[in-house]
């Protein structure tokens, strides 16, 4: 079972600059190119609670002290958790020689060492989560930082500012929404655990019972409750799967719950039922009681931790570890004459969370119609107990669970109560005007509400979704990909998807997408193509067929390099296809409609990859018959210069429905201009031609304007901010004469005198002044 919690996860490096993910190697976590060996380095690895970001750094260490990484002669690991304890300061030598590890001779000559040698120290604060407000950092003051006491946000500031131990590196870890970068001036390397796949969530289950008599029968019981083996991608939520599979086997049942909130419900009573010797049920429902009263005070704080003497007494203390709701640990002394500290924190941010739900519902104090404002989903701004992320969904799921025998048995409370909580419930969900909520407030909705599996809220919900659903740059994870299957299955609404940068994955994209009542949608190019290849691999043609009928691609804004190679892969997938289609219907042609009807394609890639990614472009254009508006301007200027010019207009024969063409801002010349106005004539269909904000000249003027009579359907031609003068704009202007088609020629240029300008306009009313 140890074993297997150390199992590898995919580590993905986030580029900020293209956002693309490529899965990298551990061994590959320090290498930082381009930058200087004496400067802090500071990497933060991301990653949502339980995905086993502390099992990476723990691995990490290990991995040091057998040889790798042999760049650091010193590591040392903080869990922020205990750090960051309020009142408590350290000075650097305390932190690393008294906390971490306290060597039994020669720390003051150790210390010395690590300073003048802050290139071979790795220092890492595993889950920077703990180091609470953090937003307001403040910056080290102290005259000495090694020496002085500080606080330990004051210490990480001056490890960051590099006034304390320059040169070292800095390792993070952190759940992806926390406002990590407020407090760092530069982190060099971001990298995400991003979970298990399903094969990687059947090889954990497989390795915990691989000593069990009930291997088989667990994997095909866990895989059987989809809504559970979702949650398995998360490496803490399958660990606790597992060991109630375990229990539920060997007590001789045939299931598993359906929710999250049964799961831990059992969990609890298991764990205080298989343990419970000469200890009274009451005594221990009177302990849960205040451990979970202890549970929302921390959190409300964006705490896990306390001074153990501060726990309010030696039975619940004795509870809470006796049963491994918290883990104990040493706090460092200033001095061999202080006594020893100890800390607890709770031993899994879940079990934090289950009980905050669970003290919010047993409080006394707490009124029923109070407790759906810990729900939050009307809150447009950040939810007040975002920290407690789960805890909304075990307080909507035990709502509907107080009948049930296992809270029974965790608490005293009359079995006839829950009618009113559920109630409540029920009452503020009718109310709710569920198509105003933001997206990330409505899959919070989903979630709540598949908690409580109430076949009234869960079809109440179902039939007041928007038709029109995105989820654009909201994450989905696997579990959230169930829920909302589930509960689009039983709308009988049509719905568009919009799931873009969503990072939803294949078996997600495919659930979804397969549903008949999901007629359209649209994702990242990159997974669409990837779910295509793999129906394509298992000859999966109907479904196949199917999702490239409902995808959308209209419009498209290419912003990196991977957007231009997604859209080949597209145009390449078109071709593969073909060969299917016809083998599975006899169709002679087929062709993907996102493609046949990609009207408007903007390019903005900026200047350092602008002309590399439209020389791409260029080469698959001609795959978009119907493609009306190509809009080449972008704020960051894209600056394809005269060679993107060039390359472009060899297309243009192929562009028999373009209408309008954006080359503003571009830093074409003359030339490209010349090379533009020879083949755009043969733009049959083009209507509004922009080459505002470049550098054409009065020859590249004249060349314009001798094409301009050919150019039938031209109707706007706008080629102001260059650097035309009268000469070229006389040459314009009598080339306007002869195309009564153009009804404005916008041309104000500063080199253009305003009464040369303000004469042209007296001659032809349609150029604008």
């Amino acid at each position: 079972k140890n074993s297997a919690k150390a199992m590898e996860k995919e580590l993905v490096t986030c580029s900020l600059q293209e956002k693309e993910k490529t899965a990298i190697d551990r061994s590959q976590i320090f290498q930082i190119p381009q930058r200087k060996d004496l400067e802090t380095k500071v990497i933060v690895v991301l990653g949502k609670a339980g995905m086993g970001k502390s099992i990476l750094v723990q691995k990490i260490c290990q991995d040091w002290s057998n040889g790798e990484f042999s760049q650091f002669e010193f590591v040392f690991w903080f869990d922020c958790k205990q750090i960051s304890l309020p009142e408590k300061q350290y000075s650097l030598k305390e932190l690393l020689l008294e906390f971490f590890v306290k060597p039994q001779e020669g720390s003051k000559e150790i210390f010395e060492y690590i300073l003048q040698n802050p290139a071979k120290v790795l220092l890492v604060f595993d889950g920077f989560k703990g180091l609470h407000d953090h937003e307001n950092f403040p910056r080290c003051s102290a005259s000495q930082p090694e020496k002085d006491l500080c606080s330990i946000k004051e210490l990480l500031s001056g490890l960051i500012q590099k006034k304390i131990l320059n040169g070292c590196t800095l390792l993070f870890t952190a759940r992806p929404k926390d406002k990590l970068y407020q407090c760092m001036s530069k982190v060099d390397k971001t990298i995400e655990i991003v979970g298990f796949s399903p094969q990687q969530r059947e090889l954990y289950i497989t390795k915990y019972f691989e000593e069990s008599p009930y291997g088989d029968s667990a994997l095909k019981l866990i895989k059987e409750c989809e809504y559970l083996f979702s949650h398995c991608y998360s490496p803490v939520m399958c660990r606790f799967v597992c060991f109630l599979c375990e229990t539920v086997l060997e007590m001789g049942e045939k299931s598993l719950p359906s929710t999250l909130t049964e799961v831990f419900l059992k969990f609890f009573q298991q764990k205080i039922m298989l343990m419970q010797t000469d200890v009274t049920t009451p005594q221990n429902q009177e302990s849960l009681a205040t451990l979970a009263r202890i549970a929302w005070c921390l959190g409300e704080k964006h705490q896990s931790a306390m001074k153990s003497d501060l726990l309010p007494s030696k039975e619940v203390k004795e509870f809470a570890l006796k049963y491994g709701f918290f883990l104990p640990f040493a706090l460092p002394r200033h001095s061999d004459s202080e006594e020893e500290e100890f800390g607890s924190t709770f031993s899994d941010f879940v079990i934090q969370n289950f009980l905050c739900a669970l003290h919010l519902l047993l409080a006394e104090e707490l009124k029923d119609k109070n407790l759906t404002k810990y729900l939050s989903f009307l809150s447009k701004k950040k939810k007040p107990y975002d920290w407690l992320d789960l805890m909304p969904r075990f307080l909507a799921g035990l709502m509907f669970l107080q009948d049930d025998p296992c809270f029974c048995s965790l608490s005293n409370e009359d079995a006839k109560q829950p009618t009113k909580k559920q109630k409540t419930l029920l009452k503020y969900i009718r109310r709710l005007q569920i198509n105003t909520l933001c997206p990330e407030r409505l899959l919070e909705l989903l979630r709540c509400v598949y908690e409580t599996q109430n076949n009234y809220l869960l079809q109440h919900v179902a039939l007041r979704l928007e038709p029109d659903l995105s989820f654009l740059g909201i994450v989905l994870t696997p579990p959230d990909v169930h829920v909302l299957h589930s509960i689009l299955k039983r709308s009988r609404k049509e719905f568009s998807l919009d799931l873009r940068s969503s990072g939803i994955d294949v078996q997600g994209l495919q659930a979804l997408v397969s549903l008949r009542n999901v007629t359209s949608f649209r994702a990242s190019l990159s997974d669409t193509v990837r779910l295509w290849k793999s129906l394509e691999q298992t000859k999966d043609y109907e479904l196949l067929k199917a999702s490239t009928e409902k995808f959308v691609l209209d419009p498209f804004k290419a912003k990196t390099m991977k957007d231009i190679s997604d859209l080949s892969d597209l145009v390449e997938m078109q071709e593969k296809m073909m060969n299917c289609v016809q083998e599975a219907s006899g169709c002679t042609r087929y062709e993907i409609p996102a493609i046949r009807n990609l009207r408007k394609l903007e390019f903005a890639l900026g200047p350092a990859c602008g002309l590399q990614g439209l020389l791409k472009l260029v080469k698959i254009l001609a795959a978009f018959p119907s493609l009306q508006h190509l809009d080449l301007d972008a704020l960051s200027e894209n600056g394809i210069g005269d060679e993107g010019a060039k390359s472009l207009s060899e297309v243009f024969p192929t562009l028999t429905s373009l209408e309008t063409l954006n080359l503003s801002q571009n830093k074409i010349t003359d030339l490209g201009a010349e090379n533009l106005a020879t083949a755009l004539p043969s733009l049959s269909s083009l209507k509004t031609l922009s080459l505002y904000n470049n550098s054409i000249c009065d020859f590249g003027a004249e060349n314009l304007a001798k094409v301009l009579p050919a150019m039938t359907s031209l109707r706007v031609l706008d080629v102001q901010y260059n650097k035309i003068t009268g000469v070229g704009a006389q040459q314009l202007t009598d080339s306007l004469r002869k195309c009564p088609h153009v009804k404005n020629l916008v041309m104000w240029n500063p080199t253009i005198p305003y009464g040369v300008l303000e004469h042209l306009h007296q001659l032809d009313s349609r150029i604008s002044v």
